[in-house]
């Protein structure tokens, strides 16, 4: 029953995730990257302050030092993302974002010194090649707005590694909240030099502040946690690899956003390198135990 359920609110999460891009699409034309991140991330981060007081988890100042480090990857990430949605289409956003899941295989090959798989190898040239269509036009120039979310990407790619580094030795609610808390600081002091006219968000902007405050970040955080106990990686890896199809749906739907046949093969085999960099593996291992199973039972 818990692992359904389990795979259930992955989806969910992983739906509201596609949701983002079209929600902050439309609020950055009241409010500028840096005061809406930082907003959204002081809210989600009280949000989940209560709960640990709740909870009554101990804070370290080891915590907020390892804490304090994935978070600026994540402060990198959802920055330069925020920034990007302002030129790029949410569709598009979603699939170079999603180019992060390719990245960490090599990233943990270079940091953490974990080797890189053929399959990951084989996913990263496949998505590479898709954004290559996704954003290069005839002249093989590179979007201002694509380039941010291509920086994004890296930011994310740079989290996931961070975090499957240190998370093991903290609280997962303390440690996420210690991450979320470095993103409104770090906003925080980024907005007060490069966004000084507009410190506070305008009424039209805070719907969509809460909405990602709330729902996006401290509630998708914590069903995230709760759900990838109980389900397993390569259940999960799929379920997330649908984050940039809903953003595309979304976009198309709401925002009237309609990509090029070129950039939605562009996205597929993005998507297809996803897939590849993270069950390719798994997949190749699974067929040749099954095919000896069968030898042996022969």
């Amino acid at each position: 029953m818990r692992r359904w359920q389990a795979d259930l609110a992955l989806v969910l999460i992983t739906f509201i995730w596609g949701t983002t891009f079209v929600v902050v699409k439309n609020a950055l034309d009241f409010v500028g990257p840096l005061v809406f991140v930082a907003t959204r991330f002081w809210i989600a981060s009280l949000v989940l302050l209560l709960v640990l007081l709740v909870r009554r988890e101990k804070l370290s100042l080891a915590l907020f030092r390892d804490g304090a480090l994935t978070g600026s990857f994540l402060t990198l990430g959802f920055v330069t993302q925020t920034i990007g949605l302002q030129t790029t289409e949410s569709g598009k956003a979603a699939f170079i974002t999603g180019l992060s899941v390719v990245m960490v295989p090599i990233l943990a090959a270079w940091l953490l010194h974990k080797p890189s798989t053929r399959s990951a190898v084989a996913g990263v040239l496949l998505a590479a090649v898709g954004l290559g269509l996704m954003t290069l036009d005839r002249n093989l120039h590179l979007a201002p707005g694509d380039l941010w979310l291509l920086a994004c990407a890296f930011g994310f790619a740079f989290h996931v590694t961070a975090t499957s580094y240190f998370s093991s030795r903290y609280a997962v609610l303390s440690y996420t909240w210690a991450q979320l808390f470095t993103v409104a600081l770090l906003t925080t002091l980024a907005a007060l030099v490069f966004e000084k006219g507009a410190l506070l968000p305008p009424a039209r902007a805070l719907p969509a502040i809460f909405y990602m405050g709330v729902v996006a970040s401290a509630f998708v955080f914590g069903v995230q946690t709760w759900g990838q106990r109980y389900t397993t990686p390569t259940h999960t890896a799929i379920i997330f690899a649908l984050e940039p199809v809903f953003a595309a749906i979304t976009a198309a739907l709401y925002a009237h956003e309609v990509l090029e046949a070129k950039e939605w093969v562009g996205g597929a085999m993005i998507l297809a390198g996803m897939l590849l960099a993270e069950l390719g593996d798994l997949l190749w291992h699974g067929t040749i135990a099954r095919q000896r199973l069968s030898e042996e039972q022969a």
